[in-house]
């Protein structure tokens, strides 16, 4: 054929179970959430209203977890977008940790299952449990890809809260950084765009405490700020989970000592 298919099918669990294997504090997903519609559709992302009220954390706070975390971020307002392009954050896909192996094969070998190999580095065809979505994907390389590497804190969000004053290698290191990436369907990815938390959540309730806990590990690891309504969603997720401790910061520097050019 000329070009190989991407064939995915959704199948009903009960459960996400596509945490990254490397990723050992995120832990179990919290099966409770802020309510929304049980219905899987572009219109059922959105963040509910924030209750919370951002500040001093709660004394009564575990000390780790990731709802104090979201407490201490800093806040301010976002910043213009301009100068920004994916290019700022180096090319699509670097070999930051120096193994042989891209960044997005990385990604992909640790949360496929059933895979089939090129090499010990390049995935050819897989099983994608989306944790976004809670159905299954057939990932198969080539022609038009239904799988897609979310950054989970969007470059762009980044860019207008910090990442334009940063240095390139800083940026690349942020873009490569396993603990900010997610595989998922592609048409939901590109539909959350540049959302943060207070614009977008995943459709599947019960990955949601997760998915905040990894943003907020971004936003400390790297030192990005939030918007009062990113914070308040945030702060809206994490307290249906209050002890979900925050994910470890990895072993990944944030200054790439390989940049790919």
């Amino acid at each position: 054929m000329a070009m190989e298919r991407m064939m995915w099918r959704r199948l009903g669990v009960s459960s996400a179970a596509a945490s990254l294997a490397f990723i050992s504090a995120c832990g179990s997903v919290d099966s409770a959430a802020p309510a929304v519609s049980n219905s899987y559709s572009a219109n059922t992302t959105t963040a509910p209203p924030a209750t919370a009220n951002p500040g001093v954390a709660p004394s009564s706070l575990r000390t780790g977890t990731a709802l104090a975390a979201a407490y201490a971020l800093q806040v301010k307002g976002r910043a213009p977008k301009t100068g920004y392009s994916r290019s700022k954050f180096g090319k699509s896909w670097v070999d930051v940790d120096r193994n042989g192996c891209d960044t997005r094969n990385d990604v992909l070998r640790a949360q496929l299952t059933n895979k089939t190999m090129k090499n010990s580095c390049k995935v050819l065809s897989g099983t994608l449990r989306d944790p976004y979505t809670n159905t299954s994907i057939y990932f198969v390389y080539g022609g038009r890809s239904e799988v897609d590497i979310d950054h989970m804190v969007a470059l762009s969000d980044a860019w207008q809260k910090g990442a334009a004053n940063w240095p390139y290698a800083k940026r690349v290191a942020f873009a490569n950084d396993p603990l900010g990436l997610q595989p998922t369907e592609s048409s939901l990815n590109r539909r959350k765009g540049d959302g943060d938390t207070a614009t977008w959540l995943p459709p599947n309730k019960s990955y949601r405490c997760t998915y905040v806990a990894r943003q907020v590990a971004m936003k400390k690891k790297y030192q990005l700020w939030v918007t009062k309504a990113e914070r308040n969603a945030m702060i809206a997720v994490l307290s249906k989970c209050t002890t979900l401790p925050l994910p470890q910061p990895g072993s990944q520097p944030t200054i790439a000592a390989n940049t790919g050019g």
